[in-house]
């Protein structure tokens, strides 16, 4: 069932307000910091290491004493906040990842973008030719 003019152009702003303003929010620039997949995985491993020393702590507080397992689920703490500060700190981006989309080929700019990004060109590309 076809819509209705008025239905049409509520339609028409309701997506011209999404696009303005949403589209904002999912491609809005993270300046020149970004989160490292190397770090995230050391950060996850010794968070890991972190948990596995709590739990050596529990099981080793019969035979260390209250001190050694203080000590010991003291440091595996440490070692559990360290690993998720390195995971979630963001680090500075290198110049060439900042450099500007334009200077990069098509082909290129096409794998770098995000599938947020490629709908939003596929959907202004048929609003053109219509």
């Amino acid at each position: 069932m076809p819509l209705s003019e008025q239905e049409q152009r509520m339609l028409d702003e309701m997506e011209r307000h999404l696009l303005k303003h949403d589209a904002d929010v999912v491609t809005a620039p993270s300046g020149d910091r970004s989160l490292s997949y190397r770090n995230l995985v050391y950060g996850a491993l010794l968070l890991l290491v972190g948990v596995g020393g709590l739990v050596a702590a529990v099981v080793a507080s019969t035979g260390l004493g209250p001190v050694g397992s203080i000590i010991i689920g003291v440091v595996a703490f440490l070692a559990m906040l360290g690993g998720a500060m390195l995971a979630f700190t963001p680090v500075r981006r290198t110049a060439e990842s900042l450099a500007p989309e334009d200077a990069k080929p098509r082909a290129a700019r096409s794998r770098d973008a995000s599938f947020m990004d490629r709908m939003n060109d596929r959907w202004d590309r048929r609003q053109d030719e219509h």
